[in-house]
């Protein structure tokens, strides 16, 4: 592991200590417009810096790595251990030799560094891509890409401002079997679709009641937590159950209810509904686990049609013969798309008209790495937008839109009525307590300031 403590307390110290000050031009202090202007031609690598690869962002270092356009040069982690793991990881990827950070703003420092890899906890999804983008940096960040709506809309606005590139995680709009299904969809082989139903399934075990500890010799806890509120560190927190406690996670939901949410909306033309309503709770275990566990969310848009996805964290029976999936129903058939790279066409009878699946298995409850050949396509879809000016197949303006309903969801399951939705932008109409969840506190010195 590589860091270097003098450079990192002088980036700080110009970046206000301690804080994450957004810059205002895009470019950090040390380095001029200029120092950022280079073009990336057709012919040169791209250079990556991926920050949080204890899990997911170790899968997504070694995918970039493997891709013939892409170097990865940076790993950046607040966890000593998950550095040395990918470093080692990436010696059977790449020749280039990468370096570790534990601060991933050090690595924004450098002129090399192309595009920041973001999978870090959910808390820090927006918060580090509006940095990124204001370092000059294009992004590529995993869903969902915000903790809250108005963090959505402020990267949005972020990605406008900045004019970089910016990719979410929605893997499956490049997958080519899943794209064909949605095209089959748009094009009317079931009808007129009015209704469309995901879902998630999973046997997690009990996160259990954590006990106040000693922040590990491994682990900067301070800079794990970053923009959100300081907490005490307890010793079920890190790395995984951040996921169902509010403060930094966004449950279930956002987790991977994010993907199934977004092939619904995408097959279905739709951007905001009309009204939102989520039922459920934590059933399973009595323990720290504050998201559902359990969760059904409905969403209408006015008369036109509707949708819904259900998670069960805790009760992994498989709907439709797969434990992830989405079934859009029309006039005159369904079409189902599974887990993998696959899609299904049915009558109003159920009977099968067409069948078109993958050689390759995909693994939904995989954590880390479940589709690796296919996210290859989604990455390199996003070169093809640096270089070439390609059109993204996961947009940021996209990815708020699809992240945002799943968090309209849980703002419905948290006051525990449904929400009237303006059409128009997708805000909350006349809830006041409903109001306060769309956007969050930060740590004095860390609020986002585009």
């Amino acid at each position: 592991m590589t860091t270097h403590s003098n450079s990192r307390r002088s980036f700080i110290k110009k970046t206000a200590i301690g804080s994450a000050t957004l810059l205002a031009g895009g470019v950090l202090p040390q380095f001029s417009a200029k120092s950022y202007a280079r073009i990336v031609g057709s012919n040169e690598k791209i250079r990556a810096s991926v920050m949080g690869v204890n899990s997911r962002g170790y899968a997504l270092a070694t995918n970039f790595a493997q891709q013939e356009r892409c170097d990865v040069i940076h790993i950046c982690d607040v966890d000593s251990r998950a550095i040395t793991k990918c470093l080692k990881g990436l010696e059977d990827r790449q020749t280039v030799k990468a370096k570790g950070f534990t601060d991933f703003r050090e690595s924004l420092e450098s002129k090399d560094v192309d595009v920041l890899v973001i999978a870090a906890p959910d808390h820090w999804h927006a918060p580090a891509s509006i940095i990124g983008l204001q370092a000059g940096k294009h992004v590529y960040v995993e869903k969902p890409c915000s903790h809250n709506p108005n963090e959505g809309e402020l990267l949005v606005q972020a990605a406008n401002k900045y004019g970089k590139v910016i990719q979410m995680g929605n893997q499956r709009r490049s997958w080519p079997n899943v794209v064909e299904g949605i095209n089959a969809l748009k094009n009317g082989a079931i009808g007129r679709v009015y209704f469309g139903k995901g879902w998630y399934t999973n046997n997690r075990p009990s996160m259990g009641i954590g006990k106040d500890a000693p922040v590990p010799e491994w682990l900067n806890w301070d800079l794990w937590q970053g923009p959100a509120p300081r907490k005490t560190f307890k010793d079920n927190i890190v790395h995984y159950n951040w996921h169902w406690l509010w403060h930094w996670g966004t449950g279930e939901a956002l987790n991977n209810g994010t993907h199934m949410i977004d092939l619904l909306r995408w097959g279905m033309e739709v951007d905001y509904p009309t009204k939102v309503s989520s039922h459920g709770g934590r059933y399973r275990y009595q323990d720290d686990w504050e998201t559902p566990d359990t969760q059904v969310i409905n969403l209408d848009f006015g008369n036109k049609l509707s949708m819904t996805w259900e998670g069960r964290s805790c009760n992994g029976k498989n709907n439709e013969g797969s434990s992830v999936g989405v079934v859009f129903y029309g006039e005159n058939g369904s079409l189902l798309i599974p887990s993998g790279n696959s899609y299904t066409l049915f009558d109003l009878k159920g009977n099968v008209v067409k069948e078109v699946k993958d050689t390759k298995e995909v693994d939904p409850r995989n954590a880390t790495n479940p589709a690796e050949h296919l996210d290859g396509i989604h990455i390199r879809n996003m070169f093809d937008a640096i270089n070439n000016g390609t059109k993204l197949n996961a947009d940021i303006d996209s990815g708020h839109k699809s992240t945002l309903l799943v968090q309209l969801g849980n703002i419905s399951q948290r006051v525990g009525n449904t929400l009237n939705i303006d059409p128009k932008n997708g805000h909350i109409i006349g809830d006041a307590k409903a109001q306060k969840l769309w956007s969050r506190s930060y740590e004095k010195g860390w609020e986002i300031k585009l």
